[in-house]
C-alpha cells in the first residue's frame, strides 16, 4: 500500500432506510435523509437528501420522490447506487480532490439480511469506486457505538430501533449470540399515525406531516412525566374534500402506536427467552441499551423497562450511535476484523 496511500480514503456509511450518515476522517460529514427525485422524462436523479426530502408528497407527475432502501435492504438498485454516489461526491474534503480517489468502506447492514441483499449492499458500494468494502451487523455497530466492548465474555444486549426495522441482539465476545429482526420500526409508526389521523378524526394527512407528529408529540406511554404540548395538524378532511385542522395530544399518539410498540416488546421478550442463563445473568446487572431513532419516542425506554423489569438505558445521541461505532470499527480494522464481513 504505502505509496498509494494518499489515493484511498476511509469512509463509514449508516445506510438506513431513512437517513443515511457517513464519517470521513472521525467527523459525522453527510446526515441526510435517504430519499431521491428522479425526473421522469429523462430518468436522472435530480435531487438527493434534505432537497429531495422537502419534496415529498408535494411533486407533479415528471418528478417522482424514491426511498431506495426498504425495511434496511435495497429496494432500488440503481437510485440507491447514484444516491450514495452523489451523498460521496458531497463530501467535503473529497470535492477538492482532482480525481477521485479509492474508497475504502466499512458499511453497516441489519442483522437479518440475505446473501442476495448482502451483494446488492456490496455491489453499490463497489461501483461507487469501493476498492476494499467491509460490511458490518447493525446491533454490532450499535453496540460499539454506545461504548460498549464488545470483546468480553460477558452478555449485552442491544436494541436498535431505526426507519424499518428494529434490530434486536444479545452480544458477547465479539458475536451475536441470538438475535432477533423485526420489520417494526419508525415507518411503521409513521404510518399507524396517517392510518389513526384517518380513522379517527377524517383527516388525511401525508407522510411528512405524520412524521412530524411522531417527532413532536410521539410517545409510548399514556401517563408522562413532562408531556409535550398539544400539535394542530392541517390536512384534508375526508368527508368534505376541504383542508382542515385538528387539535391532536400525545395519548392519542400512544393509542395509535400501542400494537406495534406491542410487536417489538414481544420481540425483545422472544430474543431474552433464547439467551443462554450465563448471558442473561449478565443483562440482568447490564440492562438493554437503545439505539437509533426510534429510541427517542417518548416514554419508550419506560415502556420496555415494566415489561422486561430490566434497567433500560437510550444511548447519547441514539440516531449516531450506528454510524459512530461504525466508524470506529473503520480506524481500528485490525482489531474489529473478526466482527466485519469482507
Amino acid at each position: 500500500m504505502g505509496f498509494f496511500d494518499f489515493m484511498t480514503e476511509d469512509i463509514a456509511i449508516d445506510l438506513g432506510t431513512a437517513n443515511t450518515l457517513i464519517i470521513h476522517n472521525d467527523k459525522v460529514v453527510i446526515d441526510s435523509p435517504s430519499i431521491v427525485a428522479r425526473d421522469r422524462v429523462s430518468g436522472k436523479i435530480t435531487h438527493v437528501g434534505k432537497e429531495a426530502n422537502l419534496m415529498q408528497g408535494k411533486t407533479h407527475e415528471n418528478i417522482k420522490t424514491i426511498r431506495p432502501l426498504k425495511d434496511g435492504v435495497i429496494a432500488d438498485f440503481e437510485a440507491s447506487e447514484q444516491m450514495i454516489k452523489m451523498f460521496i461526491n458531497s463530501i467535503p474534503a473529497l470535492k477538492k480532490r482532482m480525481f477521485t480517489p479509492a474508497l475504502r468502506m466499512v458499511v453497516c447492514i441489519p442483522s437479518g439480511i440475505t446473501e442476495v441483499e448482502m451483494r446488492a449492499v456490496k455491489e453499490s458500494c463497489e461501483r461507487v469506486n469501493g476498492k476494499e468494502v467491509y460490511l458490518i451487523h447493525e446491533p454490532m455497530a450499535a453496540a460499539i457505538g454506545i461504548g460498549v466492548d464488545i470483546m468480553q465474555p460477558k452478555g449485552n444486549m442491544i436494541v436498535d430501533i431505526g426507519g424499518g426495522t428494529t434490530e434486536i441482539a444479545v452480544i458477547a465476545l465479539a458475536g451475536i449470540v441470538c438475535d432477533k429482526s423485526v420489520k417494526i420500526a419508525g415507518d411503521v409508526f409513521t404510518n399507524d399515525i396517517i392510518y389513526y389521523m384517518r380513522t379517527q378524526h377524517n383527516l388525511f394527512v401525508g407522510e411528512s406531516t405524520a412524521e412530524k407528529i411522531k417527532i413532536e408529540i410521539g410517545a409510548a406511554i399514556e401517563d408522562l412525566e413532562s408531556p409535550p404540548d398539544d400539535m394542530s395538524v392541517q390536512g384534508r378532511d375526508l368527508l368534505t374534500g376541504k383542508p382542515k385542522q385538528v387539535e391532536v395530544s400525545y395519548r392519542e399518539i400512544a393509542k395509535a402506536l400501542d400494537k406495534s410498540i406491542q410487536r417489538i416488546e414481544d420481540a425483545v421478550m422472544e430474543t431474552l427467552s433464547q439467551t443462554p442463563p450465563e448471558l442473561a445473568a449478565d443483562i440482568y446487572n447490564t440492562g438493554i441499551y437503545l439505539a437509533g431513532g426510534g429510541s427517542m419516542l417518548r416514554g419508550l425506554d419506560k415502556r420496555i423497562s415494566q415489561k422486561t423489569d430490566l434497567p433500560v438505558y437510550i444511548a447519547e445521541d441514539p440516531l449516531r450511535a450506528v454510524v459512530r461505532g461504525t466508524g470506529i470499527a473503520l480506524k481500528n480494522i485490525a482489531k474489529f476484523r473478526s466482527i466485519l464481513i469482507k
